[in-house]
């Protein structure tokens, strides 16, 4: 039996062997809905733990598309949250203020207000899953919109929040990002059931119609799209624009 290739040259996913389990209460899960996604589908272990870097990379090139040049650069980085030399569980993820975690998430509450920067906040993805009214899809105008909102929101109640030219720019990263795997990578529309799905659920939207992207999901594509979202976003620094980083869990 031949397996079937796509155009960019990977195999075809059966998507039937990866079906969508919700987390049992002693797996780990992380702040980030695509790699909880990737967990609950079983591109990653299950239980969240023992996840190494290729594991990552080989995951989010399987379920999204997404090609190493993107993911590994952020695995390695996220690698830093875990005080394991080679592996980390989801959970270290929540590290606040490493290079990968900080403030005005679009679907988690900042650490500094209750502590809680882990777990999906409907109140605070409202200002996501309510953005671009009138229309069916998000694209690159709404998302920078819902980052100058979500923004706004922390510096209005997080005295503490972190905002910096870097936190702007990897803020929009992570925007171009759910527009990519839920959408069109090339023109950053996404339509917002798949959107909401993959954020309230951490599911692939399979039986809605989504289909993984066609299009690999590289640093040339995510590129603009990030630059579009800062853009619209309207960043503007406030206070100190330094920022003391993170670079392992306290000992």
């Amino acid at each position: 039996m031949v397996a079937t290739v796509l155009a960019d040259g990977q195999p075809e996913i059966d998507f039937s062997a990866h079906p969508y389990m919700a987390p049992g209460p002693n797996d780990s899960r992380s702040p980030c809905p695509g790699l909880n996604t990737l967990a609950n589908h079983g591109f990653l272990p299950r239980d969240g733990r023992n996840i190494t870097v290729p594991m990552i990379v080989q995951a989010g090139l399987k379920g999204f598309n997404i090609q190493p040049d993107v993911l590994r650069p952020a695995a390695k980085l996220g690698l830093l949250s875990s005080p394991e030399e080679q592996s980390l569980t989801l959970e270290d993820l929540k590290l606040h203020n490493t290079l990968v975690e900080g403030d005005a998430s679009l679907s988690r509450e900042d650490f500094d207000i209750n502590g809680d920067n882990l777990h999906f906040n409907e109140t605070i993805f409202a200002t996501l899953a309510n953005s671009n009214p009138g229309s069916d899809v998000y694209n690159t105008t709404s998302a920078g919109q819902v980052q100058h909102a979500r923004l706004a929101d922390s510096i209005a109640r997080n005295p503490n929040v972190t905002n910096t030219l870097m936190r702007g720019q990897g803020r929009s990263g992570a925007s171009a990002f759910y527009l990519s795997v839920m959408g069109d990578p090339v023109t950053g529309v996404a339509p917002k059931q798949f959107v909401q799905i993959f954020f309230r659920e951490e599911r692939l939207p399979i039986e809605e119609g989504w289909k993984r992207s066609p299009v690999p999901i590289t640093g040339a594509t995510m590129g603009p799209l990030t630059g579009q979202i800062f853009v619209a976003s309207d960043w503007q620094p406030t206070g100190d624009n330094c920022q003391e980083i993170v670079l392992a869990p306290m000992q």
